[in-house]
């Protein structure tokens, strides 16, 4: 039922998203053909709370990034993208297999389709651990408070890690610290979402994460929001020793700020934290997950099923961030790319949200793993649908590829695919034959059409084979290993881009 009901909005998609793409743009399409990947880099040392019951106190761990850059560019001031995993703020383990780690497939699958297109991404590491089980739900909510103010103060680690390497290192990545953006997965995207609008410590000082003890969160004792001060428990304060320190200042004295907050699922802690002037934000939700509302209502904890606390969804966030100007750079743009179209035809005419309306048991369309158990766990049974994901991930992309332009001016025109028109195949008499195709498929048009360009693109959003210079009104295109199913012929004219379906048997 799943791919039945994803197959019209997967096709959809697919076609709007080829017609989207013009002619190769950096930071627009993938102009480099590979990536190089620098691992392991520890960017903070910070405290954990994850081993607490094994050691009695919090302890510091490193704090690891993978940075993933084109090879072979010169350029020196690129846009830069921190993408924070999903997880549940606990590791595959303990939340399930299929996530919570810098290795997580569709993270690596997302940094690499960036550095391609000419970003620098680095898929960074943040603490984990909360009570997701406690019997008392203001355990729950003050240890999940207090898990997201710690990511909070990692991902803002992280920026100014970067912007660190660039005064003191030579600018070793060629980044543009000006130019970045926080990306989150699932559980990251509460992290980008708080990470974009928690200015102090005081915006956490309200009913639902107060206690009769008083705020959840104290700066005396978890620092403050940025983690560039020293947080130490006084004694009686719960779970810890007195004098354990929880925080540990990293990078102190840069800036932590960032320019573009992304949200793939998520939610924000409180609708309070919205002010005018702040980071633009763009979100992608399934309105109807279970889990992370799309609107205002209660986070749970999906094994065994407990109810945390009330959060807003990107349903609930998106309207108030645009109402106070913060999508202004988005809506002046104007974009009339097919895909913007249809976006606002079903969000509701706002800019920056991307709703995908499928079904509850479907709430992460973008998420895959390498494997069923790619971290062990037996019986975990991971969704390895990379084909179903990529449909998803290729759409997303297109949809960030301009609102990213706007923000951090990549380019004169932001527009998607503004150079070319897309024409109807019929205008030129482009047709397939036979089709469907065995062993080879002749592409035909008017002889007074020339195909200048072919691209044939698989049903997940790949090109799978480039003819260029191709200059003539017919070319034979051979299967040479396809596998079979529907196929898109992208044939570009003088006249504009045609798109015919094929399909090899």
């Amino acid at each position: 039922m799943k791919h039945l009901n994803h197959l019209l909005l997967s096709l959809f998609l697919l076609l709007v998203a080829f017609g989207a793409q013009a002619q190769n743009r950096r930071y627009f399409d993938e102009v480099f053909d590979n990536v190089t990947v620098t691992t392991n880099v520890t960017y903070a040392r910070n405290a954990t709370v994850l081993f607490l019951a094994s050691q009695g106190q919090a302890v510091p761990v490193d704090l690891k990034m993978n940075v993933y850059s084109p090879e072979g560019d010169t350029e020196t001031d690129r846009p830069l993208v921190i993408i924070l995993h999903s997880g549940n703020f606990l590791p595959p383990t303990f939340n399930g297999g299929c996530t919570g780690t810098i290795n997580d497939a569709d993270n690596i699958e997302l940094a690499t389709r960036l550095a391609k297109m000419g970003y620098v991404a680095a898929i960074a590491d943040y603490r984990l651990g909360w009570n997701p089980v406690a019997t008392d739900q203001t355990t729950r909510v003050f240890t999940l408070i207090n898990a997201t103010y710690r990511g909070v103060q990692d991902s803002r680690a992280c920026i100014r890690y970067f912007r660190k390497d660039v005064a003191e290192n030579a600018n070793s990545y060629g980044i543009d610290p000006n130019k970045i953006t926080l990306w989150g997965f699932g559980t990251g995207g509460y992290i980008t979402l708080a990470s974009a609008t928690l200015d102090t410590i005081t915006d956490a000082y309200i009913p639902k994460f107060l206690t009769p003890n008083g705020p959840m969160v104290l700066e005396v004792v978890n620092g403050n929001v940025d983690g560039t001060t020293v947080g130490i428990t006084f004694p009686g304060y719960p779970g810890f020793p007195a004098g354990d320190t929880l925080n540990y200042p990293n990078h102190v004295g840069y800036s932590s700020d960032f320019g573009l907050s992304v949200n793939l699922g998520g939610a924000m802690g409180d609708l309070s934290w919205l002010e005018p002037g702040e980071t633009p934000i763009m979100s992608f939700h399934v309105p109807n997950d279970p889990f992370a509302p799309c609107d205002t209502g209660i986070v749970n904890v999906p094994q065994p099923p407990l109810p945390v606390v009330e959060v807003m969804g990107s349903c609930a966030v998106q309207p108030v961030a645009n109402a106070y100007g913060n999508a202004d750079v988005w809506v002046n743009n104007n974009f009339n790319d097919p895909l913007s179209v249809y976006v606002r035809s079903i969000n509701g005419n706002l800019e920056g949200f991307f709703p995908f309306n499928l079904p509850a048991d479907d709430s992460s369309p973008w998420a895959y793993a390498s494997s069923l158990e790619p971290y062990g766990v037996a019986g975990s049974n991971c969704d390895t649908s990379v084909a179903y994901a990529g449909n998803y991930l290729d759409s997303i992309i297109n949809y960030f590829a301009p609102r990213a332009c706007a923000v951090f001016g990549l380019d004169a025109d932001c527009q998607l695919g503004s150079s070319t028109k897309n024409i109807n195949a019929a205008e030129v008499g482009m047709f397939a034959s036979p089709n469907p195709a065995e062993a080879s498929f002749l592409l035909q048009s008017n002889a007074s059409f020339a195909m200048l360009h072919i691209e044939l693109v698989d049903i997940s959003g790949r090109i799978v084979r480039t003819y260029r210079d191709v200059n003539t009104s017919q070319f034979e295109v051979q299967r040479a290993g396809l596998a079979p199913g529907l196929y898109f012929a992208r044939v570009t004219f003088k006249e504009g881009i045609a798109t015919q379906k094929v399909v090899l048997k």
